[in-house]
């Protein structure tokens, strides 16, 4: 019984299959050289991987920042020699679409992971422009701290008070950052009030002198006090000298040892460091004092309690005079 349909279908696909195995001996040559591209590439990337990722690791302080972009270029080149290798074989067609799809995922994945994608470019550009490292004392976003560690989409920073922030690395990219480290110098800052009795030159004179014998204070000719406002009981002075900072003793230390010499300083030299002081001033037109105004309201008092007890005496008297003649009559 025959089928020719079925023949026919057979015919198909056999002269299919010739023509296939036709091209493919024909390409054999370029197959072979496209697999030997594709192996160079991967060889290639392993060199290139490696000799990048030693550089990386002497510029980031970060190992993550190093090996993921020593990573991402590897694969870049395993798949700019898939890439070579598929349009020597003859398939530039499949690599414009794989490099449509690509293009594609990338954007969807971006749009997708919008705030870890930013966090992580933040994370890479602040590993390039090195505004902090590891150790560094930052203040940012009201956060005062230690560097801890740099990740790729955060920084973790420990604070002075002894908790641990985790800070976004876009916002360390976007907003003002002080580093305090950086220039390993910083400017202490200690306002001291004296009575107007005493002589601002004369007391920034004995300041200025009792600091400059401080061990920890640098750039000794910069220190300086100078008149900063009229007070309502003092002329206020602001002190300011230079300390290597980070360092020892810490910048709480310092601060205290200063004040304290100031204080000191201050005393020996027979100069006051006033505490507040009020004067009343009574009266709808001023220029009149307390004790002024209670005069007359004390003598007022003074002169009622004068007519009470005069007023009183004379039946105590006339009581007294009765009862003696009460006894001479018994």
């Amino acid at each position: 019984m025959d089928f020719p349909e079925l023949e026919k279908f057979y015919q198909l696909i056999s002269e299919k299959l010739e023509h296939w195995l036709v091209i493919g001996i024909k390409h054999i040559p370029n197959i072979i050289v496209a697999i030997i591209i594709a192996v160079a590439f991967g060889v290639l990337a392993k060199i290139v991987g490696r000799v990048i990722r030693g550089v990386l690791h002497r510029t980031f302080d970060s190992v993550q920042i190093a090996d993921l972009i020593t990573s991402i270029i590897k694969a870049l080149v395993v798949l700019a020699g898939i890439f070579l290798a598929l349009d020597f074989v003859g398939l530039r067609g499949t690599v414009t679409s794989l490099l449509a799809g690509a293009g594609i995922v990338g954007l969807a994945i971006g749009f997708a992971f919008q705030d870890l994608t930013e966090n992580f470019i933040a994370g890479v550009a602040m590993g390039i422009r090195k505004p902090f490292q590891i150790g560094d004392v930052i203040e940012a976003e009201s956060v005062f701290g230690t560097v801890a560690s740099i990740n790729l989409r955060n920084t973790h920073v420990e604070t002075f008070f002894g908790q641990r922030e985790i800070i976004p690395n876009k916002i360390l990219f976007r907003n003002i950052l002080t580093n305090y480290s950086v220039l390993g110098h910083r400017r202490i800052e200690v306002p001291v009030g004296i009575s107007y009795a005493d002589d601002p030159d004369k007391a920034a004179k004995v300041i200025v002198e009792a600091m400059n014998k401080k061990d920890y204070v640098i750039n000794k000719d910069d220190t300086a006090v100078f008149a900063e406002s009229f007070a309502e009981s003092s002329i206020n002075l602001l002190l300011w000298f230079w300390i290597r900072y980070p360092g020892e003793p810490g910048f709480m230390q310092v601060r205290h040892d200063a004040i304290v010499t100031v204080q000191r300083s201050l005393s020996d030299a027979d100069i006051l460091i006033p505490f507040p002081i009020r004067t009343l001033d009574f009266g709808a037109k001023g220029g009149e004092k307390l004790d002024t105004m209670l005069k007359p309201v004390a003598q007022g008092n003074a002169d009622e309690k004068n007519e009470n007890s005069t007023s009183s005496s004379p039946p105590l008297r006339t009581q007294a005079s009765d009862e003696n003649k009460d006894a001479s009559s018994e």
